[in-house]
């Protein structure tokens, strides 16, 4: 039986291939028990150990439905197979939820939390955000990413140090709500880190070093809170 072109078609979420073929052999299972299991279990009955070796070899991808019923397989988490997330649909499949329970949880519509998935345009209020972000186990750095603030932030955080970061401070405070003075002590410092790779005193890009360092700022940003905070 060819796999139905739903599965096909439907993006994933990121599939951890090494890690699936890991967990797999540590039960003892060859890719014929899993796709056994997937058939008789999970209502997968195009499921062929081929599949599951070309899942392993990372030349195809579950989809959300087939990871969590691979996960089921495997005993362990959907999280366990993923790599690191990135969306907000991604982070809900790691923590193996239904678009209704976190629709339910953080108090939206089903369809409009759904819409809000699809389009990675989150439209939530604090409180909202700050349900999101404790349902689903985010990091200050991932609820910024899947509320589609990160684009925003490397806006300004580019602004920032090019030229006087303290202007910028308390728009970058309204995305990351830290304490003042980390956020300012970060930004004085990401600052100066860029001003000593740039080449030249006009507040240019200063060249290749400077443009890694701006294409790099989010990174750059919260590696240095990081540190403040360690």
């Amino acid at each position: 039986m060819p796999r139905p072109p739903a599965h096909t078609r439907q993006p994933g979420p990121p599939f951890d291939s090494p890690a699936a073929r890991k967990i797999r052999a540590a039960l003892g299972m060859s890719p014929e028990h899993v796709a056994y299991s997937l058939r008789a279990s999970y209502d997968l009955p195009y499921a062929t150990p081929e599949l599951v070796i070309d899942w392993e070899r990372g030349t195809d991808a579950p989809s959300a439905p087939e990871l969590a019923a691979l996960a089921g397989v495997l005993w362990c988490s959907p999280a366990d197979l993923i790599g690191r997330p990135r969306t907000l649909h991604e982070h809900r499949i790691a923590r193996g939820l239904a678009p209704e329970d976190v629709a339910r949880a953080v108090g939206h519509e089903f369809l409009a939390y759904v819409r809000m998935e699809e389009s990675g345009q989150w439209r939530g209020t604090e409180r909202q955000s700050a349900a999101l972000a404790e349902l689903l186990d985010l990091s200050l750095p991932d609820l910024v990413a899947v509320t589609g603030e990160e684009s925003r932030l490397a806006e300004l955080l580019r602004a920032a140090v090019r030229t006087r970061w303290q202007a910028y401070a308390k728009a970058v405070g309204r995305i990351v709500p830290l304490d003042r003075r980390l956020l300012e002590e970060a930004l004085q410092e990401l600052h100066r880190g860029y001003q000593g790779q740039v080449a030249t005193p006009n507040w240019g890009d200063g060249g290749a070093a400077g443009r890694d360092f701006l294409d790099m700022i989010v990174d750059n940003f919260w590696t240095t809170l990081e540190q403040r905070t360690a």
